[in-house]
């Protein structure tokens, strides 16, 4: 069930805002960006910061391979709107819309280098089951990947457990398979600010 809120209670310079993004984008504004404007001072700010530091700040992991794991630990919450959101923007950034989606049918087959997909193992079974122990760390580790890369990827797994979820509880609506491209070319060119 969708939550109301995020049709009223904006402030004008807001809905003007959404009103340019509708004209020029020829898209609705999507939940998301509706969500982090509705309360800035409360959520919005904070996670809008938090989620371009864990997605476009300094990594050893491409832009494609933080996209793809937001995609993935969105796919282990069952948040179609962030499956969706994320799987056009990682299929974009890699240039092999083919390659996400074997990812996310299958890890273990999928086209994906080694440390990537021990970090997506990883990941998954965070996001399942709430917890990662060391031996899980050190199969990480002793897949190639260092301990920067591993922090990098807790925190895009912590900013999309938390989106998934919003997104769950607001009832964020899909997209249309144009909506989802049109918000990935905007992620790729702004990012989450």
């Amino acid at each position: 069930m969708r939550l109301d809120v995020l049709e009223h209670g904006y402030a004008p310079g807001t809905k003007l805002l959404f009103a340019i993004i509708r004209l020029f984008s020829r898209h609705p504004v999507p939940d998301a960006a509706r969500l982090v404007f509705y309360r800035p001072d409360f959520y919005g700010t904070r996670a809008k910061a938090f989620t371009h530091e864990a997605m476009r700040g300094p990594s050893d992991w491409s832009v494609g391979d933080r996209e793809l794991m937001a995609a993935y630990v969105s796919k282990v919450n069952g948040s179609a709107f962030c499956v969706g959101a994320h799987t056009a923007t990682a299929g974009r950034a890699y240039g092999d819309p083919q390659r996400v989606a074997a990812v996310l049918d299958d890890l273990e087959t999928a086209p994906v280098a080694e440390p990537l997909r021990a970090t997506l193992r990883m990941l998954g079974k965070l996001t399942r089951e709430g917890k990662a122990g060391a031996e899980d760390m050190r199969e990480v580790l002793a897949a190639g990947v260092s301990p920067q890369q591993v922090r990098d990827a807790l925190a895009v797994c912590a900013a999309f457990s938390i989106t998934d979820r919003l997104a769950d509880a607001f009832g964020f609506e899909l997209l249309s398979p144009e909506g989802f491209e049109a918000g990935a070319k905007y992620l790729l060119k702004r990012g989450y600010r």
